[in-house]
């Protein structure tokens, strides 16, 4: 975890606020709206205090609080009116807003007020990919530039792998597709299953058949379902395993799993892009992404 930045540049700024480097700049000295600190060899740089109050200010401001009127507000009213506002707007780029802020606050009951707000406007599938996806593909933007603690990472995941949790175990389970089984699983050391966990929402939807194994499973434990007399496909997801050393050596052990097989497996994700020009059998298939795998089923 120390190699993850806690103290943040006006660069990381503008990244996870969307505000321009030079507005935030403007704000700071025209009405003393953020106070960043420096470094003993004056290099300027935020806290996560200071993070969190751009976040609330761009919240106010995108809903027509002008910044003069902000900056004349203390900061517990500033953290109060956008709390406020958050509980009562329901638009998409303010609910990823508040998502943001409940996310550096660790405020659970913020990411909740503001999920039951897009209830009465939206479905759950609305929610997620309206909302959700572009949220989630900002977070990970903001870990490959090491803005972002794991923990933050950590606490949103699960409560939006909660809300897909909920939200399956609703459906009727009416299984309209008896003759084959999707399981999904995620690679060893592979821990990103919002995607997968996703996924296994919309299959069962569709009246399929599922069998979620989760995370970090180990190839071997696949021959185990080929045994059974259901037609199996099989469904990964490949964020960040396995590494691209190993990739292409992990998708010939797949290969020897499927051959000689009438069953099939899938891989999604932004990892598929390594191994495109593999000479894979027909019964392994890549999607860059969960959309695009939907799309066909």
């Amino acid at each position: 975890m120390n190699n993850i930045k806690q103290d943040f540049t006006i660069r990381d700024l503008e990244n996870i606020s969307g505000i321009k480097a030079h507005t935030i700049r403007i704000w700071e000295k025209r009405y003393n709206l953020l106070q960043p600190r420096r470094t003993e060899t004056n290099i300027r740089y935020y806290t996560p205090q200071n993070l969190t109050k751009l976040l609330n200010i761009v919240l106010l401001n995108n809903n027509n609080y002008k910044i003069s009127k902000i900056a004349a507000m203390s900061e517990e009213m500033i953290t109060t009116k956008s709390r406020e506002l958050a509980f009562s707007v329901a638009t998409n780029d303010e609910a990823i807003n508040s998502f943001k802020v409940a996310m550096f606050q660790f405020d659970k009951i913020l990411f909740n007020n503001t999920y039951n707000k897009l209830l009465h406007k939206k479905t759950f599938r609305e929610i997620f990919k309206d909302i959700f996806i572009p949220f989630l593909d900002h977070i990970g933007l903001l870990w490959q530039t090491e803005t972002l603690l794991p923990a933050h990472e950590h606490f949103i995941s699960n409560l939006i792998a909660q809300k897909i949790q909920i939200n399956t175990e609703k459906l009727q389970y009416s299984i309209a597709n008896t003759n084959k089984t999707y399981v999904l699983f995620l690679p060893e050391n592979e821990i990103h299953e919002l995607g997968l966990m996703y996924l296994n929402y919309e299959l069962v939807l569709r009246g399929n058949h599922t069998i979620y194994l989760g995370q970090s499973l180990p190839l071997n434990n696949l021959s185990y379902f080929l045994d059974s007399n259901r037609k199996i496909c099989f469904v990964t997801s490949l964020t960040i395993q396995p590494y691209d050393d190993k990739i292409e050596e992990y998708f010939n052990e797949i290969a020897d799993v499927m051959k000689s097989t009438d069953n099939q497996f899938i891989a999604i994700g932004r990892k598929v892009e390594k191994i495109q020009e593999m000479d894979l059998t027909d019964n392994i298939k890549l999607y860059k992404s969960v959309s695009d795998l939907l799309k066909l089923l």
